[in-house]
């Protein structure tokens, strides 16, 4: 990670110690509790085992969903805790809060090789408004002698455990193998990419990715905008769009954005429907003549995916956050799945930006086909945009070689 110049994993003397590690344990649960998807627990195994087996004793915190800062039952961590017990075939009990002096009890009774998860760290105030109780952080920071940050999906927050904690650890708080992965892929994007560089930004809303674009375009030779923000950017041009969703605040930023681009495709056909639903009537039309009343762009059309997947086998590097259409609903999902498709059979190196554009890939089978998915959406594009996080800014810097 010379790229980043902040102290690793493999920095710290880890015998004997206790680690304080922040990792992202924030996995989708079914109603009846149970974990639908463990990707992120097993991405954070690298870490974890290699703390282990250096003679480490480890206690894990992370937060899971939004709850009130209160403690609450489906919020809980305890799911997590036992899938994790299950991967590395050893007990890994859960702490009955993240601070207080229990908590401190069973982190100071922890031999060489033990874990333990802490409960829900968002359960306190202190942790998404450290200001509201500073002493919070203070006591996390106790149970612990080194701070390992690998939750590189929470680093775009000033939180508690994912940046002020590292304060309390000077030249002892470093960069997980996770965290490093993440930055090693995503930093050479803003420095040195490959060219050709595309770009393809798909998802809802310009208004949450509007920055990043901005950044990118400096960097990039083509951007390929889709999903549900197209319908801004033709609005931006005059095109009727119909019922599709648009931001009314983003119409004249989406017209900066296509008068300053060098080169920006949008998509030339679209399938549109007469409802919302998978069950709609639908039909391909040009762009350029417009969404009629009533009908709703859905995804980008067959002829936009012939020729986008024609472009992009020229790319030597391409970067690709959120789906090109209503990728849940099978009929609408074509898009998404076909330049997924071309891409994994491209020789370019393919980083895909977190969220539901990495769901799709998972859910075709896809994942080890592409150079990296990256494990935090928001994380990604705050990082494209600025360069910086700052829970990674928080970390100890590199040790002089």
């Amino acid at each position: 990670m010379k790229s980043v110049d902040k102290l690793t994993l493999k920095d710290l003397f880890l015998k004997g110690k206790r680690v304080l590690m922040r990792v992202d344990f924030n996995v989708p649960l079914s109603q009846e509790g149970k974990i639908t998807d463990d990707s992120r627990i097993v991405a954070a195994l690298p870490s974890i085992e290699y703390v282990l087996a250096h003679g480490a004793s480890l206690i894990l915190m992370s937060h899971l969903g939004r709850p009130k800062p209160k403690p609450d039952p489906q919020f809980s961590l305890a799911p997590v805790a036992k899938r994790l017990s299950e991967l590395l075939h050893k007990p890994v009990p859960i702490a009955p809060d993240c601070v207080g002096p229990e908590v401190e009890k069973m982190a100071s009774a922890l031999r060489p090789g033990q874990v333990l998860m802490l409960e829900n760290v968002r359960f306190h105030i202190g942790e998404e408004e450290p200001e509201k109780d500073p002493s919070f952080v203070d006591q996390l920071a106790e149970l612990g002698d080194l701070y390992v940050n690998d939750a590189f999906g929470t680093a775009h927050r000033a939180h508690a455990s994912t940046a002020l904690i590292a304060k309390h650890f000077p030249g002892k708080a470093a960069a997980g193998f996770l965290m490093e992965k993440e930055l090693s892929f995503l930093y050479p994007l803003l420095q040195s990419p490959r060219h050709p560089f595309y770009a393809i930004i798909g998802g809802a809303k310009v208004s949450t990715k509007a920055g990043v674009i901005h950044n990118l375009l400096k960097r990039v030779d083509s951007l390929f905008l889709g999903g549900g923000m197209t319908f801004t950017f033709l609005k931006a041009e005059g095109i009727e769009i119909g019922s599709s969703l648009f931001e009314e605040g983003e119409v004249n930023g989406a017209k900066q954005i296509l008068q300053n681009a060098k080169s920006i495709h949008l998509p030339t056909d679209l399938v549109i429907a007469d409802a919302f639903s998978n069950d709609a009537n639908w039909k391909v039309i040009k762009s350029r003549a417009g969404i009629p009343k009533g009908w709703q762009g859905m995804d980008i059309g067959p002829e936009t995916i012939h020729e986008w997947s024609r472009l992009l086998q020229k790319a030597s590097t391409v970067f690709w956050n959120g789906p090109l259409g209503v990728f849940e609903m099978p009929h609408f999902a074509k898009g998404t799945f076909e330049i997924a498709t071309s891409l994994a059979n491209s020789q370019a190196e393919v980083i895909v930006g977190g969220g539901d554009s990495v769901a799709a890939i998972q859910q075709m089978g896809l994942g080890e086909k592409f150079a990296h998915l990256s494990t935090g959406g928001g994380a990604a594009l705050e990082f494209l945009e600025f360069g910086h996080l700052p829970g990674i800014d928080a970390l100890s810097p590199a040790k002089a070689k």
